[in-house]
């Protein structure tokens, strides 16, 4: 059983409390098609936990087979330095089938971001960031997207909505 290696910390985009009783951690890829189809669900469950729960998104982007996934997460970097991390978390996989270049410099403008955003973005502007978090999910034995950790654990059980929003709640009432 893996653990997080790396607290959730001030570098990390979090969305909850942060005295939470349950922090769910997510490493994801922008462009990978499991990560697509988790992120109604992880909103889903995000929603039904409330306060309870702390959801943590970290970059994980697997560039050997999604070549969109490293320009899609500096683009949520970009976004996230004009405090609209979250808006473009959800625009990317909402979007999911469009991420080529022109797709992201378009989502750039409809986020509001300053012009110059998207191209200082992919020019490795917020690197050292994605670099930071992808070491930070090989530390702790990630190996594939979506990954999940359940209070610094790592979470590979049933992925459906009940389960989650069951173990979760539970968790919750255990703090």
């Amino acid at each position: 059983m893996s653990k997080l290696t790396v607290p959730v910390g001030a570098h990390d985009h979090v969305s909850g409390p942060a005295d939470a009783p349950v922090t769910l951690v997510e490493y994801g890829d922008y462009e990978c098609p499991y990560c697509g189809e988790a992120y109604p669900l992880l909103k889903a469950v995000q929603h039904a936990l409330g306060d309870n729960l702390r959801f943590v998104f970290r970059n994980f982007p697997l560039t050997e087979m999604h070549p969109h996934a490293l320009h899609a997460a500096e683009l949520a970097e970009a976004a996230a330095a004009e405090g609209k991390f979250w808006e473009a978390h959800d625009m990317l996989y909402e979007n999911q089938e469009a991420l080529a270049d022109q797709d992201l410099a378009r989502y750039a403008h409809a986020l509001g971001l300053p012009n110059t955003a998207f191209g200082e973005a992919v020019s490795g502007r917020y690197d050292a960031k994605i670099e930071s978090d992808f070491s930070s999910g090989v530390r702790s034995g990630v190996n594939g997207t979506p990954c999940l950790f359940i209070n610094g654990v790592r979470y590979d059980g049933p992925r459906d909505y009940d389960t989650l929003v069951a173990l979760l709640t539970q968790l919750a009432g255990e703090s």
